[in-house]
């Protein structure tokens, strides 16, 4: 299903985009006097998918070798409703979601950094990246359950 780095970050971006509508819609249901358990649930959701993207932004930021200006705009683009999609479409354009996933070193000498490969061994054992991942989203999301939703009103 994520045979290369595009297709997962483009499923991540859309899942994102689509999360936003729940989340807005359950707002404006809401304030129209639908149960407030409905902001709940869409904003759960939405927060791990938030989270899911995020991390997959990190790691595509190492993989692809993004800049650091890049790289922050790829996650912040989580922040504003449905900005997930033109920051995916203008990656895509520009090639910095190019290729296939690297599992092997080549000659070029980054590969031969720590980061580099750490994130090879991960990639040729994608269930333990994908176990990595969700359990440090859960965590993170974990963290901000407790520590409640913004403006301090629960």
């Amino acid at each position: 299903m994520f045979t290369t780095p595009a297709r997962l970050f483009r499923v991540l971006a859309i899942a994102e985009a689509i999360t936003w509508t729940l989340l807005i819609g359950a707002l404006i249901g809401r304030a129209t006097g639908l149960s407030p358990l409905l902001v709940t649930i869409a904003g759960s959701i939405h927060g791990f998918v938030f989270l899911s993207y995020g991390a997959t932004a990190v790691l595509l930021a190492f993989h692809q070798r993004w800049g650091v200006g890049v790289a922050i705009l790829a996650i912040a683009s989580a922040i504003v409703p449905y900005a997930t999609i033109p920051a995916e479409i203008g990656l895509h354009r520009t090639g910095r979601l190019a290729g296939t996933w690297r599992l092997e070193q080549t000659d070029d000498p980054r590969d031969g950094a720590w980061y580099d490969r750490t994130m090879r061994w991960f990639l040729r054992r994608p269930w333990v990246l994908a176990v990595l991942i969700l359990a440090a989203v859960i965590a993170i999301f974990a963290v901000l359950l407790m520590v409640g939703p913004p403006g301090g009103k629960h």
